[in-house]
């Protein structure tokens, strides 16, 4: 993924300066800007922002000018995090001047966002379609990217390994991404924003020649097919 991040410190703001939210005596504002490489900001994304000495993590949404904003304790230092659907994606440090007046920081963040993941963490029962509760954490993960993502169109996409018969492994597949999709309609998001497809073993990304392979092909992923 190509990215990168660059941080401005705008300086000293003039008591009285009107702007809602405000810097403090003991925080400063900052500002984050959100867009594509192409300069399109990218609308509710979620950034992660994790102080160094407490390991407190406090999140924001970009609105629809890709822009949202924290207020950081003077002295800090801070981790600067993009989250996908089941990861955060560590960018940058950054240490807030531990120094009287107040200051506003602007971090301006740019990427292309991945049209394809696949769901680490969803599994099923052996030879079936019914989820694991241990799933729900990453499936739950995937509601909120689409309740944050709310025009995005996406497709589940199931996905098996070769052993045993084509036929049934293209119908398991099926029922599996079905299982997802219907997990995802049961926590609000609208059935016409998801599309379910198996697609059994005609799309391995491993050689099932061994079983660490094998877990490899059998996957869910989800595929971008509109934002």
């Amino acid at each position: 993924m190509n990215s990168f991040i660059t941080l401005i410190f705008l300086g000293i703001i003039l008591a009285g300066f009107s702007q809602e939210p405000k810097a403090t005596e003991k925080e400063a504002l900052m500002w984050v800007t959100v867009s594509n490489m192409e300069g399109v900001p990218l609308v509710g994304e979620k950034i992660e922002v994790e102080a160094a000495s407490t390991k407190i993590i406090v999140s924001a949404i970009t609105n629809d000018k890709g822009k949202c904003w924290f207020l950081l304790k003077k002295g800090e230092t801070f981790d600067i995090r993009y989250k996908e659907i089941e990861k955060s994606r560590d960018y940058q440090k950054i240490q807030i001047p531990n120094e009287e007046g107040l200051f506003e920081v602007e971090a301006i963040i740019m990427y292309e966002p991945a049209k394809s993941y696949t769901l680490e963490n969803v599994y099923f029962d052996t030879g079936k379609a019914t989820l694991k509760p241990s799933s729900f954490v990453a499936l739950d993960e995937l509601v909120d990217f689409m309740k944050r993502k709310k025009s995005t169109i996406i497709e589940i996409g199931g996905h098996t390994d070769n052993v045993g018969d084509d036929n049934a492994n293209l119908t398991l597949s099926q029922q599996r991404a079905e299982s997802v999709k219907n997990y995802l309609l049961k926590n609000g998001i609208e059935e016409s924003r998801v599309q379910a497809k198996g697609y059994g073993e005609t799309k391995f990304i491993a050689p099932n020649d061994s079983e660490e392979n094998r877990q490899k092909n059998r996957r869910t992923e989800v595929t971008i097919l509109s934002n």
